[in-house]
């Protein structure tokens, strides 16, 4: 069985809706489809939760009014029977009341998340009553009657496992399995979401509990490509990713996909598959634990780069420094990007600006401090096994004319780091373009 997670511009109007329907039913095989909210619902009601939170029950009220509006626009669109459209409104009626029920009450950030996934509610049922109507088998499992994280807020695969089978075995025979992404609950059985990755790292999850044959992920383009398409020009998609590849990609900046969400996929084996759309025949890209030995694959770039020195010739060699360091950046919760050390001395960057202040003053304890701001990383990913000769040479001679602030090589076979300027962004990726794949 294949998981295909369509994102929210895939379902953003009833058109797409039955595009999705398309895909999903077109091998005849048994699939399981997880479904974002409809593009634009997720940010309505993260709007009614800024209302509610302001106690201005009118402004909330009033973007239910036009979500509810837009809705049932949608469902005259989408359903031909009257029946199914009568099914569909009284549904859609519950939401939006269930939605005016907060204005009456005390809010919190736990009725805010309650509220957050109404959206992916909402997309799915109306999806799978269009999937009925059109004489497909299809049942909607509700995730969160199954999806949980633990106390750590991290998932839960045995407990997700457990009762996706069950909840599986009970619906037997049916061609399209549907479930919403992101949503969940947490440890105490609260309405909560997944954070890092969100529908994705559904679809990952469920593929992991149910021995999936692959993983496909659609949105509307086709795969990741060797650049950033937003600024160099020719870019082309990359059939074959390995995991590592595309989690280095996707932390330095390949937005199409979150680092972390394809890890169960990972562990258990199982290929993702990134699909377009608007172009269902299109390759794609494949992420597998497969490596395409001697290729250099892609380049990503991550803005808004702070670099940090601290300089101290009284540190020289001496024991604790690098930890002492490091704990003044986890202590404001601060993670590190890339890390260059000397004899006197360690450059760090940072992509959060919130503690900086207070990080370089208690940095200061240990030594002179210097900060450089409107930085960019630029990562170049592929077989960089030490053991391939020649292969950093080929990058750095494309950086020739490009001033860098730190370069990182070795910490992992997959990836080449460079901090540079902001401003030189453009020429270095386009200059990577140049050297590394034409």
């Amino acid at each position: 069985m294949k998981v295909m997670k369509f994102g929210g511009t895939s379902v953003g109007t009833p058109t797409r809706m039955k595009e999705v329907t398309k895909l999903v039913t077109k091998s005849g095989e048994p699939v399981f489809v997880v479904l974002s909210a409809m593009a634009g619902t997720t940010n309505s009601l993260v709007e009614i939760s800024d209302y509610l939170y302001k106690k201005n029950p009118d402004g909330a009220n009033e973007i239910i009014n036009q979500l509810e509006r837009k809705y049932l626009k949608h469902i005259d669109e989408l359903y031909q029977g009257d029946a199914v459209k009568e099914q569909t409104r009284e549904f859609l009626t519950s939401e939006m009341n269930y939605l005016r029920s907060f204005t009456k009450e005390l809010f919190t950030s736990f009725e805010e998340k309650s509220i957050v996934a109404q959206g992916e509610l909402l997309s799915t049922n109306m999806v799978v009553n269009y999937m009925k109507e059109q004489g497909f088998k299809a049942v909607l499992l509700n995730a969160l009657d199954f999806m949980r994280t633990d106390k750590n807020s991290e998932p839960d695969p045995a407990y997700i496992k457990e009762k996706l089978q069950a909840l599986m075995e009970k619906n037997e025979g049916q061609q399209v399995y549907v479930t919403q992404g992101f949503i969940c609950r947490n440890a105490y059985g609260e309405i909560d979401n997944l954070q890092r990755g969100g529908s994705d790292y559904t679809a990952s999850l469920i593929g992991a509990a149910i021995g999936a044959d692959e993983i496909q992920i659609w949105t509307d383009i086709d795969g990741m490509h060797n650049n950033d398409p937003r600024v160099v020009d020719h870019t082309q998609p990359v059939h074959h990713l390995h995991f590592e590849e595309a989690a280095e990609l996707a932390y330095f900046g390949a937005k199409i996909l979150h680092p972390t969400c394809v890890q169960p996929a990972k562990y258990a084996g199982i290929p993702v598959r990134l699909l377009n759309t608007m172009e269902p025949e299109a390759e794609g890209t494949t992420i597998s634990n497969q490596t395409e030995y001697g290729k250099i694959k892609a380049v990503a770039a991550k803005d808004n780069i702070i670099a940090i020195k601290i300089k101290s010739s009284r540190m020289l060699l001496a024991t604790g420094f690098l930890r002492k360091v490091f704990e003044i950046f986890e202590s404001y919760q601060t993670p590190i990007d890339m890390v260059c050390t000397s004899e006197v001395g360690v450059s760090m960057s940072i992509d959060n600006s919130a503690h900086l202040g207070e990080i370089v003053d208690e940095l200061k304890k240990y030594g002179t401090v210097t900060v450089d701001t409107g930085m960019c990383i630029i990562c170049v990913v592929g077989d960089l096994d030490w053991s391939n000769i020649g292969f950093e040479t080929k990058v750095l001679d494309a950086m020739k004319n490009i001033p860098v602030r730190m370069i990182s090589y070795g910490g992992s076979n997959y990836n080449i780091s460079f901090l540079i300027r902001d401003e030189d962004k453009k020429r270095a990726l386009q200059s990577l373009s140049d050297q590394l794949f034409k």
